[in-house]
């Protein structure tokens, strides 16, 4: 068996140390520019679409493939399940728990990035927690103070007025982001929802200091084998 982990999450880093020796590799897809070291042979970089992954498959023998890609790499999720299905290959998706809003959350949830507008006022200092990859679907807040927060050097300016990043490698604490969100004066925080304890951190900050919060709803799921924890993952490979 040569098992491919498509990674790109603390799950993924997991379950790479989990089978740490074993007859496995991993696929970054290059998002993070100095991504850390795993204890499994690592590829970066796309596949090349569908075509080019399909002859990734062949070439390396791949018998089986678990997906611990970001809850939001939908595309990425449909094709390789897709691929996989017919090529008459096992397939597992790890997708993390979503977060849910406990007392004293002060959340609005939206499906796309392009409704925030909607939400927040003009004059309003706003904190992307959402990343690079989608940040020109924001262009729309004009007459908002926009902070993103992304792990690499920006390669460019803003793409658009009103905006500025703001560069952090985590993890960050709470009393991090309490300190970060009072010193910015941010009135409101966007993010997706991506699960996890080491990202909710902003959403417990932002809990104590009364933030309200817009929260991107995860993309629909799809039809294929989904398990939700580390552990389930690793019996599922345990059994291939």
């Amino acid at each position: 068996m040569t098992l491919l982990i498509l990674g790109g999450t603390g799950e993924a880093r997991h379950l790479a140390e989990a089978l740490r020796g074993t007859d496995a590799m991993v696929s970054l897809a290059g998002a993070t520019r100095a991504p850390a070291d795993l204890p499994l042979p690592t590829r970066i970089g796309r596949f090349g679409g569908a075509a080019g992954f399909e002859r990734f498959l062949q070439d390396h023998a791949i018998t089986a493939v678990l997906d611990a890609t970001h809850p939001f790499a939908q595309g990425i999720t449909a094709r390789t399940a897709r691929i996989c299905a017919e090529r008459q290959l096992p397939y597992l998706q790890l997708l993390r728990p979503a977060w849910t809003p406990v007392a004293g959350d002060r959340w609005t949830q939206i499906a796309r990035e392009e409704e925030a507008a909607a939400h927040i006022p003009k004059g309003a200092t706003v904190f992307l927690g959402t990343g690079r990859q989608t940040l020109e679907r924001f262009a729309n807040l004009t007459g908002r103070r926009i902070i993103c927060r992304q792990i690499d050097p920006p390669e460019g300016p803003f793409p658009f007025a009103g905006g500025e990043f703001l560069v952090g490698r985590p993890p960050f604490s709470v009393a991090d982001e309490v300190a970060l969100f009072s010193r910015l004066s941010v009135d409101w925080l966007v993010v997706k929802n991506a699960g996890g304890a080491m990202s909710a951190t902003k959403l417990t900050a932002a809990r104590q200091l009364g933030l309200p919060v817009l929260m991107i709803a995860r993309p629909a799921q799809g039809d294929w084998p989904v398990v939700s924890s580390v552990d389930a993952a690793l019996a599922w490979v345990a059994g291939l």
